[in-house]
């Protein structure tokens, strides 16, 4: 009968802000297969990285579903593939979200490779990653912060002036992420297309 009522999250704590990267979404996803549930994807592993214990099987996704070097999305699932130890190594078990990002993805930016960059700012910096790993930039971390749309519009101003963090000298950024600790949300803000999205503003466009 009784329900106790939930604490509420403060709006101000744990705010962190990062550079988004226009490339597409991406997943690395380590795991040992230890579950009789997971078994049936075995066939999809890019690789097992044998160990005391029997090893770990190491997959790609994209925003949406597990790819292969056959089925892949710019070819992140090859270079998953090919980098298959140094990921184990490095990043261990679990699942880690990221943006590939780079020459013939969306913006390009003006680089000459093709990059990923983790998401988890909290758990990740770019000087305890290895070559060939990067981290997206981070312009504000786990911060009290009274008003956050006023801290939004100087990161991008940041990023207008300054051009992108992720690759120095690329003067088109597209935007940030915000994320709220005490919630778990995260917020993108753009340059471009930021008051409906980019799919809805191209169909309105084309209807114009």
């Amino acid at each position: 009968m009784f329900e106790r009522f939930p604490s509420l999250t403060r709006f101000s704590q744990g705010w962190s802000i990062s550079e988004k990267i226009d490339g597409t979404n991406a997943q690395v996803i380590i795991d040992n297969l230890a579950s009789s549930d997971d078994v049936h994807w075995k066939d999809k592993a890019l690789a097992h990285i044998p160990d005391e214990f029997g090893g770990l099987f190491i997959f790609a996704g994209s925003r949406s579903k597990l790819i292969t070097p056959k089925k892949d999305n710019f070819g992140f699932a090859r270079w998953v593939q090919q980098n298959a130890e140094m990921l184990v190594t490095t990043l261990g078990q679990g699942r880690h979200f990221g943006e590939w990002w780079g020459v013939g993805i969306q913006r390009g930016y003006n680089i000459s490779e093709r990059r990923f960059s983790l998401f988890n700012t909290f758990r990740w910096k770019q000087e305890e990653l290895i070559a060939g790993l990067h981290v997206v930039p981070s312009l504000m971390f786990n911060d009290y912060c009274e008003d956050p749309g006023t801290v939004a519009k100087e990161c991008l101003e940041r990023l207008r002036n300054e051009g992108s963090l992720a690759a120095p000298g690329f003067m088109n950024p597209e935007g940030i992420v915000m994320y709220h600790r005490k919630s778990g949300t995260s917020f993108k803000k753009t340059f471009d297309y930021d008051e409906h999205g980019k799919w809805m503003e191209q169909q309105e466009a084309r209807t114009e």
